[in-house]
Parts: C-alpha cells; sequence; structure tokens
C-alpha cells in the first residue's frame, strides 16, 4: 500500500505517523546526534513510543507528521505542530531529523510546508519554537525560513554535564505571507 502523502514538497513530502512507525521512531531516539541537536536526555521503551504514537493520534492540541523522501518514501525525520492554542491562534513547533539527512534542504522544505499548513489551514497566527545554543545549524535553517529571535532562555538545558541556553524564536502569519509570497494566507 502506497503511503499517504498529507503534505508534499519537492524532494520531502509530510505524512501522519502510524503505528507502523513503532520500531523507526524508537531507532530514532537512541542515534546519540539527534539525541544532542534535541536535547533529548530521557530513555523510552518501545512500548511507551507505541503508547505515544497511539495518544498523538487522537491530540486535537498537536499534528505530528513523519518526513520522507519523495525519491524513495524512506523515512528521514519528524515535524509537529504542537500545543495548539486555538484561542490566541498560537502552537509550537518541532523539527528532527535523523543523522545523516541533514545539509541536504530537507529540513527547510518540511518546515515551509508545515508553516503553510500552521498558517493556511490551522489559521495560526503565531508559531514560536526553541533551539539550544549549540545548534548553529538549525539556527541557520530557522531564521532562513522567517523565524525572528525573541529570547534567550538562559542555562535552560543540562545536557552532557553542562548547561546550555535555550532560544526563543517565532514567525508571525504576516512574516511567513511576506516571505512566501502566499497572498491567500488570511490577513
Amino acid at each position: 500500500m502506497e503511503n499517504v502523502r498529507f503534505l508534499e514538497g519537492k524532494e520531502v513530502y509530510l505524512r501522519p505517523i502510524e503505528a507502523a512507525d513503532t520500531d523507526w521512531y524508537f531507532s530514532t531516539l537512541y542515534d546519540p546526534e539527534t539525541r544532542r541537536l534535541t536535547g533529548t536526555q530521557m530513555h523510552h521503551t518501545r512500548e511507551q513510543i507505541a503508547s505515544y504514537i497511539e495518544a498523538k493520534s487522537q491530540d486535537r492540541s498537536s499534528v505530528l507528521l513523519i518526513i520522507a523522501t519523495r525519491s524513495d518514501d524512506t523515512p528521514i525525520g519528524d515535524i509537529a505542530i504542537q500545543d495548539i492554542d486555538t484561542m490566541n491562534r498560537n502552537a509550537n513547533i518541532r523539527i528532527a531529523l535523523t543523522n545523516g539527512s541533514q545539509n541536504r534542504g530537507y529540513g527547510t522544505e518540511a518546515l515551509r510546508l508545515m508553516l503553510d499548513y500552521g498558517f493556511g489551514v490551522l489559521n495560526l497566527h503565531r508559531i514560536e519554537l526553541n533551539v539550544f545554543s549549540y545548534n548553529h545549524r538549525a539556527t541557520r535553517v530557522y531564521e532562513k525560513v522567517g523565524f525572528k529571535q525573541e529570547g534567550i532562555q538562559r542555562e535552560a538545558l543540562f545536557y552532557n554535564h553542562q548547561y546550555h541556553d535555550s532560544i526563543l524564536m517565532s514567525i508571525l502569519e504576516d512574516e511567513y505571507r511576506a516571505l512566501s509570497g502566499n497572498s491567500n494566507l488570511r490577513k
């Protein structure tokens, strides 16, 4: 059976995560570089991951999708809009690419697809994220798609025997519209 392509770009597409992704998702959580870049500290069992995926499918305050390559349907990461606040039209976005999938434009394209969905379909006004101060590559990607730094949460993460700052960034609906050239987005 062919994978559903919920949001599709030139190189990647985003699809719903499903129970069959449990082993893949579990293994990505134990890649040392992915853990470092995302600040993942906890350990998880396969059963916990299966429960997490099931719970996310019922959670109306988030949209969790797998990032896959169009050329061969290989999952290369995940992206989520979460903590959706429909009253204030705000949410948080996060992305993680598997080691070896970085520096190919996949993350940039996945972010743009998800931002377009967040602003153009979910009717969000503001989307924020946090990035750790040592993740310079991700910071550049976020700036490239239009995120602006709002502040620094000093020494918010303790990882590998030291504290690291967390940088708060956001993008507003009109900023995204101006950058994307998408005049269909609500004003």
